[in-house]
């Protein structure tokens, strides 16, 4: 499978939906991290899910 990219103009303008910091990109998970928030949002078909009910908790890990 193809990693997905994101492009780099809307991660300049993305932030945390929740803490409001920015974003990194995981183009082999397809997500974008937010550290401050310990949360990892899904991009589906190069589109952003910026819900918190649709994020995935970050572990220790």
């Amino acid at each position: 499978m193809a990693k997905r990219e994101i492009d780099p103009k809307l991660l300049e303008i993305l932030v945390c939906p929740v803490t409001k910091s920015t974003l990194t990109f995981d183009a082999d998970a397809s997500e974008l991290i937010s550290k401050k928030a310990r949360l990892a949002f899904p991009v589906r078909d190069g589109v952003p899910i910026m819900l918190r009910d649709e994020a995935r908790e970050l572990t220790d890990d």
